[in-house]
């Protein structure tokens, strides 16, 4: 304050009054009043921790981390899981069975039982409001969590349908909010938002720091959208659906409105996902790639010496590769295709074409299985051609050297290898395609250090996982995406079976018939070895067993990710020649693995596994021309979710309806893996259940930064990055 003071001291005196002391204090009080205009005016730091809110200490911060609350901006974003309206609370004593009800009680006592009549262990909570009352029945649930919830005397807001039982009135499952004295039907206010709960910290408390943290913003916290646009799309500003959001006091208050309200919070989490990948998808617009001509002569001796014809989705992706790489943008490109759809040709293809006009070719896949099995099948078709291919991976002792040499040079045009291409000591002679296979499984780092390696060559990256196309085109915003959804002719449907492990007995009967007639057999475990008191078994064991006890006549080989690579090409090769009959195996096998002569996949302990997984390794049969057949062996104990995963398997073969029922299932997080895919975790935004908002959020945000100027698009990414850090880290990696 000194500094304020200390100009004033050197102002005259004022000629009415002349009096210094009162003269001072006047000049004071404008100077104050002017320094908290400012203070008023400068933006409020919404990244600020929660302990900046009065009565957040280090306990409750800690505990509000856990639902993700770390900072002020993060409150706005934890929304109610329901409206709690005094005005339709009844009495214990009105409700009639039958009826849905809302109730407000406290907790009279609480017991674990058995229930006879449902044969099930279960819990009891009965409460009362002083008008009667009411049994609270749960099956199976958690006991450690509703005694912690429903201790004696706590508060609960109930709502449910009642029923009767024994002539007691009683609710089975109802829904549960622990809320505070100054919550019951006497408070003033007539809706209050109820939070899902946290430990140590009452629902009274968590509507005052978001009471706090409201009164920070100020009249109008900014939305992405500007107010224009907002009027354009008939949507609720940004700030007014914050505050119905936690506030919702008005008479005209319902719960749709309140559901309307979060929605808009979605569509401004979406829009700034959405915004960053067109600003991603602008900015590399902007930038000068390599042009190159088609049809040179080694993509036309490649197409013409491959012995059969592309089906029509490969040839529409080939077509879309190459119009991409003939244009002055860097292509990046997404090509989907199901197991054994053909992408492997197309991409091939497309090394034709960047070398015809002197560049090189990365060829990056995620393990060394994958790289040897890329490597066999271009170095078998680049070998009638002349053209060398050199393979990079880890361990490779003196070997490395000459094969860097050969890549800095430019003797070798094109280039297979793991993450070891990505090191420091790798340098390319004329970079110009970057094939990335399974691109989900490397990180988004990972992907631009190889993009580093040149002056921003095409990208080309490949999926064996299906994502639904609707999902693709929010998720992959920023990439141009091909699709090849027919399989080539020939490829047969892998007949599939559900046992449970007590008929194995049937499924090694089934093995007998495969390797009787000379084929091979694949058993997958999930495990390499003994793990403590896991039940489930492992490769290892299992493999020893097999050979002594189940198949001794017939060799059986192990394949696992913490084998060396000499020893995994070599068992592999020994597979694939007939040497080895069964190969049991971890998901070491889960891509990449080509061997026409295996006609039958048991995969051990199914329920384990995810349907995408399950599907990529059913993948690994049928690619010859005998009938083929997977077999999964799931646990008798399993869940009804892991059943309804397994029967999916046994009705289709479709990726891509399997990919739908995946994604149901598991969510994209757990599909895509959020941290390698690049994408956020949304904090209330779910992209299965709001996939209708993501779409709707990227017509605006396409509209949004169309019309955009160099300056304006600089100040919504500064907006973002403001505001989620998340997404400014997205901003970064182009």
């Amino acid at each position: 304050m000194g500094i304020y003071l200390r100009p004033l001291l050197s102002y005259p005196l004022c000629p009415i009054t002349h009096h210094p002391l009162l003269l001072l204090i006047t000049r004071f009080l404008v100077v104050l009043y002017k320094v908290m205009s400012e203070k008023e005016k400068d933006p409020v730091n919404l990244r600020m921790p929660l302990t900046s809110l009065k009565g957040v200490g280090p306990v409750i911060a800690q505990a509000m981390a856990k639902k993700g609350i770390r900072c002020v901006d993060d409150l706005f974003y934890f929304v109610p899981i329901r409206w709690l309206d005094r005005g339709m609370v009844r009495s214990i004593s009105e409700v009639q069975p039958g009826e849905d009800a809302c109730i407000v009680a406290s907790v009279d006592s609480y017991r674990s039982m058995f229930f006879r009549h449902a044969r099930k262990k279960g819990f009891e909570v009965v409460v009362t409001d002083g008008t009667g009352y009411l049994s609270l029945k749960w099956f199976q649930w958690s006991r450690g969590y509703l005694q912690k919830v429903c201790r004696k005397g706590t508060i609960l807001f109930l709502s449910g349908k009642a029923g009767a039982f024994g002539g007691i009135l009683q609710i089975v499952h109802p829904e549960v909010t622990v809320i505070g004295e100054d919550e019951t039907p006497g408070a003033a206010r007539r809706i209050i938002p109820l939070y899902s709960q946290m430990d140590g910290v009452k629902q009274g408390f968590i509507r005052n720091i978001v009471s706090e943290a409201l009164n920070l913003l100020g009249p109008s916290p900014g939305g992405i959208l500007p107010q224009e646009m907002e009027e354009h799309f008939g949507l609720t500003s940004f700030a007014d659906a914050v505050r119905l959001v936690h506030v919702a006091n008005g008479e005209d208050f319902d719960e749709k409105r309140g559901n309307e309200a979060v929605r808009r919070l979605i569509l401004e989490e979406y829009l700034h996902f959405q915004v960053t990948l067109m600003s991603r998808k602008r900015k590399a617009r902007q930038e000068r790639g390599i042009v190159f001509a088609a049809d040179g002569p080694l993509y036309r001796r490649f197409m013409a010496n491959l012995g059969f014809e592309l089906t029509g989705a490969q040839s529409r992706a080939l077509a879309e590769i190459i119009a991409d790489m003939g244009r002055r943008t860097p292509m990046n490109r997404l090509l989907q295709g199901d197991v054994g759809s053909g992408k492997t040709v197309c991409a091939v293809a497309s090394a034709c074409v960047a070398i015809d006009n002197g560049f090189q070719v990365a060829f990056m896949a995620p393990t060394e299985i994958l790289a040897e099995q890329h490597y066999l099948n271009v170095h078998r078709w680049f070998g009638e051609l002349g053209v060398p291919v050199v393979l990079l991976k880890g361990g490779m002792g003196r070997e490395r050297q000459d094969v860097l040499d050969e890549i800095r040079t430019g003797a070798t045009p094109i280039v297979i290898g793991t993450h070891a291409m990505i090191q420091g000591d790798v340098e390319f002679h004329r970079l110009g395609l970057v094939v990335i296979d399974e691109q989900h499984r490397f990180g988004v780092e990972q992907r631009k250090k190889l993009k580093d390696k040149s002056r921003r060559p095409d990208v080309l990256s490949m999926t064996a996982t299906p994502i639904p196309r609707t999902l693709s085109m929010v998720v992959y915003g920023d990439l141009d995406v091909s699709v090849i959804n027919e399989m080539p002719s020939g490829r047969r449907r892998v007949a599939t079976k559900v046992l449970s492990d007590d008929q194995r007995e049937r499924a090694q009967a089934m093995m007998r018939e495969e390797l009787a007639a000379g084929r091979g057999v694949f058993v997958v475990y999930p495990l390499v070895e003994e793990s403590g008191n896991n039940p489930v078994r492992d490769a290892k064991s299992m493999a020893a067993e097999m050979q002594h006890s189940v198949f001794p006549e017939y060799t059986v080989g192990l394949l696992h990710g913490r084998m060396n690579a000499r020893d995994k090409e070599d068992v592999m090769t020994r597979f694939r020649e007939g040497e080895i009959d069964v190969l049991v195996c971890t998901t070491v096998i889960e891509v990449g693995i080509d061997v026409p002569r295996a006609t039958m996949i048991v995969v051990e302990n199914a329920e384990r596994f995810g349907l995408s997984q399950l599907h990529q390794l059913r993948g690994r049969v049928g690619r010859g021309t005998d009938p083929s057949r997977c077999i999964l062996l799931a646990s008798t104990k399993r869940t009804n979710l892991a059943t309804r995963r397994l029967r999916i398997m046994e009705k289709t073969s479709d990726g891509f309806l399997i990919a739908e029922e995946d994604l149901k299932i598991r969510g994209v997080g757990d599909m895509l893996g959020v941290r390698q895919s690049g994408m956020p975790a949304f904090r209330i935004g779910d992209i299965v259940r709001d996939l209708d908002i993501m779409i709707e959020a990227r017509k605006m945000a396409e509209e949004l930064t169309a019309r955009a100027s160099e300056e304006e698009m600089a100040g919504l990414m500064r907006h973002i990055g403001d505001r989620f850090e998340d997404e400014r880290d997205l901003s970064e990696i182009a």
